[in-house]
């Protein structure tokens, strides 16, 4: 995701420490400068999201003052869309590495997350979704922008009345209620609704299609939008897909090597009951990047959010493991789900 959760700078803070250069935005200075000097680190690398990286330059000019000349500070300019996707390069070569915008997915000592909380206010959002809720059992998620007022959220609904059913997922969430764009696993509660609050549709597809028997309702505290989830018009385009794909001889399978999303045991699975599917690695998978590829059909095991939001855009089809299969008839459309990840990488 380029800005996180697709705000503006301005809708965005944190408490600490701020920088000097962007008062809106806290980069948690002071957590940077202790874990430096925990580690007596040398060499600090930073990620930043797509939309944060024009701020990067600044943010490094803050810390090199904090440091004396012995610090150096690399920016990474590779392409960053989540948690899940560090510069695995410029993580080796750090003694600290800095990645911002997200909450961890990867336990690891030398690595600092730091995630950078909404300040979007959300109990008038929550007022007007209150209204659209039937009640009484709901289960409420949101986004790691929004954790910041999630108790916020759990409150206002008991008031209100409503039984809030909460959980954290696996491995790759962080927090309780806590949704990925390839991970609904908090929704795994015992209530009819979900009550998902942030910003953006894919999110509460995802939620729809992986909880097909639940009703989803969309809090918006952005655009102050509610509305109920409708997976229909994106199923249409999806089951599209999987049929213009039914009748490709030859496949390529991407097997994304970005360190939290490599599913090599489902790519080569493929590749092994397929003698006409041939295994490609991609880090970026892009259309242009594909065009050069002699085959009919994709099957893309990394990111599902690349297949359901850009697939249209790509020159041939390119679909899910679970699209896949429907594809070459080992199961129904009836079958179609979104495809989502578990557990730890």
């Amino acid at each position: 995701m380029s800005e996180p959760d697709g705000r503006t700078p301005g809708d965005l803070t944190r408490t600490g420490m701020a920088l000097k250069h962007d008062r809106e935005w806290d980069y948690e200075l002071d957590r940077i400068k202790e874990a430096v000097e925990a580690h007596d680190a040398t060499f600090v690398g930073l990620q930043f999201p797509e939309g944060l990286k024009r701020r990067s330059t600044a943010v490094a000019a803050d810390l090199e003052q904090l440091f004396d000349d012995d610090i150096t500070i690399a920016i990474s300019g590779e392409p960053c869309y989540g948690a899940c996707d560090l510069d695995l390069d410029l993580l080796r070569r750090s003694d600290v590495f800095v990645h911002f915008g997200h909450s961890p997915m990867k336990e690891s000592d030398k690595i600092v997350y730091i995630p950078l909380f909404s300040n979007v206010e959300i109990e008038p959002i929550i007022e007007s979704a209150i209204e659209e809720l039937s009640g009484p059992d709901v289960a409420l998620v949101t986004t790691a922008q929004h954790m910041n007022r999630f108790e916020e959220m759990v409150d206002q609904l008991e008031d209100a009345g409503f039984r809030v059913h909460t959980r954290r997922g696996d491995e790759r969430l962080t927090h309780t209620g806590q949704v990925l764009g390839c991970n609904y696993e908090s929704a795994d509660v015992p209530a009819p609704e979900v009550l998902y609050v942030g910003g953006g549709k894919f999110h509460p597809l995802g939620l729809a299609m992986d909880h097909p028997e639940k009703e989803v309702i969309i809090a918006d505290p952005v655009n102050n939008l509610v509305e109920v989830a409708d997976p229909e018009p994106f199923l249409r385009q999806r089951y599209a897909t999987v049929h213009a794909a039914m009748d490709a001889e030859s496949w390529g399978v991407i097997l994304c090597t970005k360190i939290g999303q490599r599913r090599w045991d489902i790519a080569n699975e493929i590749v092994k009951r397929n003698e006409n599917a041939h295994l490609i690695t991609l880090n970026e998978i892009t259309p242009d990047r594909m065009q050069h590829f002699n085959v009919d059909a994709f099957v893309n095991t990394g990111c599902p959010r690349i297949t359901t939001d850009d697939g249209p855009r790509f020159p041939k089809p390119l679909l899910t493991p679970g699209e896949y299969e429907i594809a070459i008839g080992n199961r129904d459309l009836a079958e179609l789900q979104f495809d989502t990840f578990h557990g730890t990488w």
